[in-house]
């Protein structure tokens, strides 16, 4: 990845210390990103190959990204919630890299990573670009709601999902995010599960096609 990586050491939420990642990136980066992972019920960490692949994606163009693990996530201090408490997790991110960087923030999240960023991050002046990663409607169990959407705003939005993502049945999923406001983007990639992964019809990895689509829309909307 371009910039040099670096344990982050004094990152803390409510529950405590939260463990996290910086590439430092380019010093006349025009914006800081944070990337959110996925469930951690599911063993979802900030190293998983759908974050790794979309912190790429942004570090392409020498932004600073910051991935952390939520709460009771590997070094991460506290307890798993269920999603408030790693909303505020997600908060002391967002905070923390703008007091670093006195920058612009984008945002990225990957599966519950996506829903509970969004939710956070929606109408958040600070935010001026929002990506939700294979987005659940209902994984494992749980269900994930998509009603705030209409909330977001202005500011550029991509969405990007497996065609065959379990988790997200198309024409539910699809119906909530057109409801979201332009600018938007909505990209269902075929052959690829909840995680970009390739299908028995369609087994190559996707994750990829996932990576550069997203570079794409980063460099076209930002000017990057």
């Amino acid at each position: 990845m371009a910039g040099h990586v670096k344990t982050v050491e004094d990152l803390r939420g409510p529950a405590g210390r939260l463990e996290a990642l910086l590439n430092t990136g380019s010093p006349d980066a025009p914006y800081a990103v944070v990337v959110a992972h996925p469930q951690p019920l599911g063993g979802g960490t900030m190293h998983h190959k759908v974050v790794y692949h979309a912190t790429k994606a942004f570090t392409h163009y020498g932004l600073p990204v910051l991935r952390f693990n939520y709460r009771g996530v590997g070094l991460s201090e506290g307890s798993y919630t269920g999603g408030p408490g790693e909303m505020d997790d997600l908060r002391a991110a967002l905070d923390w890299m703008e007091q670093k960087f006195q920058k612009p923030l984008l945002f990225a999240g990957f599966s519950f990573g996506s829903n509970i960023g969004l939710r956070v991050c929606c109408g958040d002046p600070r935010i001026k670009g929002l990506v939700g990663l294979g987005l659940p409607v209902n994984a494992e169990g749980r269900v994930y709601t998509y009603d705030f959407l209409p909330k977001c705003g202005s500011v550029p939005k991509l969405f990007i999902i497996g065609k065959q993502d379990a988790y997200a049945p198309y024409e539910q999923l699809s119906a909530a995010l057109e409801a979201t406001p332009t600018p938007r983007q909505i990209l269902w990639v075929d052959g690829a599960d909840h995680f970009f992964e390739g299908t028995p019809q369609s087994p190559a990895s996707k994750l990829g096609v996932m990576r550069e689509a997203l570079r794409v829309w980063l460099g076209k909307k930002f000017e990057l």
